[in-house]
């Protein structure tokens, strides 16, 4: 899907000419959550992605450190073809058209072997020295659970307990920060929306991994298998658990209940971070999703690792908006 009209970016027809694709045909792309901006270039047969990440809000230097991190460890990110960052500007490999949540909303019964392929390039990841990120410390992890009580709750007008909220979530992570380290690079946002297929169904490229720090192995099956965005059957989220347990030799037991922890942390994120976009960036699509990401913390918060964070929404969280799944807002 593409936008009608969008303004180019500044300084474009510069950045094009030195990168040797002056005259090319601009596609303007669907948007995300964010700032940035993406357009397919076309040109004597070939084909290009321009990521349009202006300053102040956006900046590519993140992007583009990781990408060539991916890169240099042979795990699949766009190649850079050219960059401006100061402009906010850099061209890309274009990895066509299939996403990955694409090919499985019309061909569901490839959805174990498209999953497989996702959690074997994990495997390949974590096979990897953590990469050249910050460390996904404790303050992180509270700083975006906080998300839930600014955004979510101050958006219902609820009073909640918030010291007792932080401190039930320090006594439940807890026991993981220990296993992360030394750590593995996480992408922090791998899931089917961001993975390409490129050719065949376990050939898979990267998207959307600029915010990657170094944190616990389970943080991106989360993101991958507990999606926000579509329903993973209960059944190739399992089958997957056991592929990437086999894979790796983790103690299955520790594996399942950080995964529970992780699974609640990001999900709590992710309900505040989607009201804030529907109340900060007038973004209300994302309010239609919370009901998909609020089902999956309620499945989070029944592991017994969970149980601090569990007593504290029972205490806090009215039961007629958690047996609405988060509730209905007006947009």
């Amino acid at each position: 899907m593409t936008q009608t009209r969008a303004p180019l970016p500044q300084g474009l027809d510069e950045f094009l000419a030195a990168a040797g694709w002056s005259g090319a045909t601009i596609e303007p792309l669907l948007g995300d959550a964010s700032f940035r901006r993406y357009f397919r270039l076309h040109k004597e047969g070939r084909s290009a992605m321009l990521m349009d990440a202006p300053p102040p809000n956006e900046d590519p230097t993140p992007f583009l450190r990781a990408a060539s991190w991916l890169d240099a460890n042979a795990m699949r990110a766009p190649r850079i073809m050219a960059q401006d960052a100061p402009r906010g500007l850099v061209l890309l490999e274009d990895f066509g058209h299939q996403r990955m949540r694409d090919h499985l909303d019309e061909h569901p019964a490839d959805e174990m072997t498209v999953y497989r392929g996702a959690i074997d390039a994990l495997v390949r990841l974590h096979d990897l020295p953590p990469g050249p990120f910050l460390n996904y410390s404790l303050a992180e992890y509270l700083r975006e659970v906080r998300l839930f009580l600014e955004w979510y709750c101050t958006a219902r007008g609820i009073y909640v307990d918030a010291p007792a909220f932080v401190a039930a979530w320090e006594e439940a992570l807890a026991p993981l920060l220990g296993r992360q380290r030394p750590g593995v690079t996480v992408l922090r946002d791998y899931h089917a929306e961001n993975i390409m297929l490129l050719g065949s169904l376990e050939d898979q490229g990267l998207l959307d991994f600029q915010d990657a720090l170094v944190g616990h192995r389970a943080y991106d099956l989360v993101s991958l298998l507990q999606d926000a965005r579509r329903d993973v059957p209960h059944a190739v989220e399992a089958a997957m658990l056991a592929h990437y347990l086999r894979e790796t030799g983790a103690d299955p037991e520790l594996f399942l209940a950080d995964y529970a922890r992780l699974g609640a942390q990001r999900n709590v994120k992710i309900v505040g971070i989607f009201v804030r976009l529907w109340r900060r960036d007038g973004k209300a699509r994302y309010l239609d999703l919370i009901p998909r990401v609020w089902a999956q913390m309620e499945r989070d918060l029944r592991h017994p690792a969970l149980a601090p964070v569990a007593a504290w929404f029972d205490a806090n969280i009215p039961a007629d908006l958690r047996s609405a799944m988060g509730g209905s807002f007006e947009a």
